[in-house]
């Protein structure tokens, strides 16, 4: 892909995401992705990102003299790892986080840097979902246990959010439901850089989180908000996949997933079932390129996309 900062092969990203998630959600070890340190990636501008080893979690940063804002923060096994990446950057306080949206690679260090003084920051749904047990796509739907209080946002926005620190304008923006009904880019306006969080990846077909309120045309719309947002220099940090990249690789997926939709909207006008549609093998022309792990792939995104334009309710055949 254009512009996407060099790292770890994709075939690669895929297998050892698949590991790095089973390990956040405690089936892998802890002790092994504990010991994982991030590496510091300058991005553009003043802002940086950290990575770790896995693509997990993509995270952002802003440093300067007025303190450090930091967009996600990993898993909470991971959340002293993305501390000690911020001091390699800096040795300003971490004041500001900003959660993309409610899932647990994304939010679990919030309540170690909480404890550090830093004020977390989400759009109002984040806080919402946070206020009962997590649900994460993957597998069906796995069960998380609720995040502790000391992690909840306590600063909410509905539908954008603008600070100025650092010499740097930095808009929050909320976006349809896409990933969920909670997510949020940050474009760090002076240096010219967009976080995504999950709406864009680079390593697997788009997730849509039905559990959270996510949908795949809601998905459509805010890439398309991305590659409008985003100019010829833009870089954007995304949720999960190896380095940065640029309005080309936004386009590369919105294209992809719209191209997807519309071919499953015909096979719908067609009156094909969701079975037949599964057979015909709508994302055939994208499958080597985008196919993931077998806990997301695209037989977990097509009945999505089937149901919400408009395929019947039922996968069996009636006649």
């Amino acid at each position: 892909m254009k512009g996407v900062h060099p790292g770890v092969p994709t075939w690669h990203a895929t297998r050892v995401l698949g590991v790095a998630l089973a390990s956040s959600l405690g089936v892998g070890s802890l002790a092994a992705q504990a010991a994982q340190e991030v590496e510091v990636i300058p991005v553009q501008g003043d802002v940086y990102m950290l990575q770790t080893a896995a693509a997990g979690g993509n995270v952002g940063v802003l440093p300067g003299p007025d303190g450090v804002l930091v967009v996600d923060n990993q898993v909470p096994n991971l959340s002293e790892a993305v501390v000690r990446g911020v001091r390699r950057i800096t040795d300003e306080p971490i004041r500001f986080v900003v959660n993309t949206h409610v899932h647990v690679d994304h939010i679990g260090g919030n309540e170690l840097m909480a404890g550090l003084g830093a004020t977390i920051i989400a759009q109002e749904n984040v806080h919402r979902r946070m206020l009962r047990e997590l649900r994460i796509p993957r597998g069906g739907g796995i069960f998380m246990p609720q995040p502790a209080e000391s992690a909840r946002p306590v600063m909410t926005f509905g539908e954008t959010a603008t600070f100025r620190m650092n010499g740097e304008e930095v808009q929050v923006l909320h976006v349809p439901p896409a990933h969920t009904d909670g997510d949020s880019f940050v474009y760090f306006v002076d240096s010219d850089v967009l976080h995504t969080g999950d709406v864009f990846r680079t390593n697997m077909y788009p997730i849509v989180d039905v559990y959270n309120g996510g949908t795949a045309g809601g998905m459509i719309e805010a890439m398309q908000i991305a590659v409008d947002l985003a100019g010829a220099n833009t870089k954007v940090i995304l949720g999960h996949g190896f380095g940065f990249t640029d309005r080309d690789g936004l386009i590369e997926v919105l294209e992809m997933l719209t191209d997807v939709r519309d071919t499953i909207r015909d096979m719908v006008a067609e009156s094909l079932w969701l079975e037949e549609v599964l057979e015909a093998g709508p994302t055939g022309a994208y499958d080597a390129r985008w196919r993931g792990t077998e806990s997301w792939n695209e037989r977990d995104l097509i009945p999505i996309i089937y149901s919400e334009v408009g395929g019947a309710a039922g996968s069996v055949r009636r006649d």
